[in-house]
């Protein structure tokens, strides 16, 4: 069995680990565990390696982490290798995993078109049981979840949706060759993904009404090209630089601490450095910023009336202007999932984009033609051709839910999370022996930059693994006494930051009927490290069976 096989046909698949999830996190856990000795397979949803970026080809779509720091580390995976831009779009990304996939060996242990829709322990044979769409059946000592954190897209339940007589497209499964020059295009939603398809498609001959509720705080992305020469000259530096996103940062990047307080500086001194950050670009203006912007609501409203000049002024249209960049703070900056624009503000002045304000206009229902939406009981109708949702996902926790993984009583993880999320460092969670998550919930995850992240949680597995032989134990679970106190730490840190005041798909506002709470690990990537440490020195947090 190898990469290329369409496992339908397979009836059963046994290894040692079993790795759910063909992104940076399964890549890279599948080229360091087949080193440590054991047979390892990979099954994936899609049809060839990339996590998110095989499914999201939507206009515009790249990443927001800036390179070097969005691949991984291993010199064989970056040898051969340069990235064309800056910020990388999703071509380039799958032509990076195509170079791995190559470099490292991986498609002769990756089975794809395997979608799991059942995880089971064994407590007989102390396995676990993994059965996927297809009809496969994989059976393993180990299992490791790797499936990311905008794995299972979200779309409101819109009244008269099923009415509508265009198409409804979900930025993650864009219909390849998708023609919207001379159509009416409804766009819901202004996250990451609605942001950069509007970049994309308002530049077409097609007329764009963006549904928006509350406006993303953008900051410059400062997109450029990168040469070949440039990029072979950066590779003299990516020790240092892989080794300060790892080791050092608080989010996984190369970016400069924070230098000074808030409170220790002058208004003319904090401008400079401002003005200094906004024109680099990139996330750097909130992680170089000064720190207290993350918990202090008077720093990080100086913050925001920064960004609100800077981009009013690229707004000439008084009404738009006042939606995307209202005067009045709307919400604390940073504390939601920030997004990294090119000419989004440009774009939104276009005479073929119009606005509407989903708080002034809620949307009514779906017509048959279009959008129908109320404004203090005074309806409007808004004629569309085709309607593009992004809308977002059911994050972190939805693909673990998707997939029924059941604890070693045959109770659910869902029915076990109904009242909050237990885990320890958001990689093992109680009565699941010998299983593990790669970017998950309570991990840094979505507040971390992807790959070194990854790395360190892939390499934190590989020393416990090699703990587990030595002591010749056969399965391993955390305690709940652990989970219980890591998911404190997280709350404490939370209920002291700005995030926890702001709905999004980081606290699971986003859901209807979800637990508010955090889905990541808020006290940073080092705070974190530093916990995983303490993991690999103090095994009473572990539930251990041995031969």
């Amino acid at each position: 069995m190898n990469g290329h096989t369409n496992s339908s046909a397979e009836s059963e698949l046994v290894a040692d680990i079993i790795i759910v999830g063909g992104g940076f996190g399964g890549c890279y856990a599948l080229h360091e565990l087949r080193n440590m000795g054991y047979t390892v397979k990979l099954l994936e949803a899609g049809s060839d390696f990339g996590g998110v970026w095989h499914f999201n080809k939507y206009p515009g779509a790249r990443v927001d982490s800036e390179i070097p720091l969005y691949q991984l580390s291993l010199p064989q995976a970056w040898r051969g290798f340069t990235f064309r831009e800056r910020f990388p779009d999703h071509r380039e990304l799958r032509a990076y995993f195509m170079h791995i996939a190559e470099a490292l060996d991986l498609r002769k242990d990756a089975i794809f078109n395997t979608r799991v829709i059942d995880s089971k322990f064994n407590t007989e044979s102390n396995r676990w049981v993994l059965r996927a769409e297809n009809g496969l059946v994989a059976k393993s000592r180990y299992v490791i979840f790797a499936t990311g954190t905008t794995n299972k897209p979200y779309i409101p339940n819109f009244p008269g949706i099923d009415k509508f007589s265009g198409n409804i497209v979900h930025p993650a499964a864009w219909p390849d060759n998708l023609d919207l020059k001379g159509k009416k295009v409804g766009l819901v939603g202004q996250g990451a993904s609605g942001l950069q398809i509007l970049q994309d498609i308002a530049k077409e001959d097609c007329d764009v009404t963006v549904f928006v509720r509350n406006p993303p705080t953008a900051i410059p992305m400062k997109q450029r090209s990168v040469s070949h020469e440039e990029s072979e000259e950066l590779k003299n530096s990516y020790e240092a630089l892989f080794y300060h996103g790892k080791y050092r940062d608080a989010a996984g990047y190369a970016f400069n601490a924070p230098v000074g307080s808030f409170y220790k500086t002058t208004a003319e001194e904090r401008r400079e450095l401002y003005e200094e950050l906004w024109a680099r670009g990139s996330y750097g203006f909130l992680c170089s910023n000064y720190p207290e912007h993350h918990y202090d609501k008077q720093s990080n409203a100086e913050v925001y009336q920064f960004w609100v000049e800077k981009v009013r002024a690229r707004i000439s249209d008084p009404y738009k202007r006042d939606i995307m960049a209202p005067l009045e703070q709307f919400q604390w900056i940073g504390a939601k999932r920030p997004n990294l624009e090119m000419d989004y503000y440009e774009t939104l002045d276009q005479p073929n984009v119009k606005l509407v304000s989903l708080k002034k206009a809620a949307i009514k229902e779906f017509v048959s033609d279009g959008i129908a939406t109320s404004t203090e009981g005074v309806d409007e109708h808004h004629k569309l051709d085709l309607v593009i949702v992004a809308t977002g996902y059911d994050s972190v926790t939805g693909s673990l839910y998707e997939m029924n993984v059941t604890d070693k009583t045959g109770t659910k993880l869902k029915e076990n999370w109904k009242d909050g999320i237990y885990t320890y460092l958001g990689m093992m969670a109680p009565g699941l022996p010998n299983a593990f998550m790669l970017y998950g919930p309570q991990a840094p995850s979505g507040l971390a930059n992807g790959p070194p992240f990854l790395e360190l949680q892939v390499e934190w597995l590989v020393v416990f693994l090699k703990k587990l032989e030595e002591e010749k134990v056969t399965t391993v679970e955390v305690s709940s006494e652990a989970a219980v106190e890591y998911r404190q730490k997280n709350m404490d840190a939370y209920s002291h930051s700005l995030i926890s005041e702001v709905p999004s798909w980081w606290n699971g506002s986003n859901i209807p009927g979800k637990n508010k709470e955090p889905l990541f690990w808020v006290g940073g990537l080092q705070v974190w490290r530093q916990e995983s440490l303490k993991g690999l020195e103090d095994w009473s947090r572990f539930i251990l069976a041995k031969k």
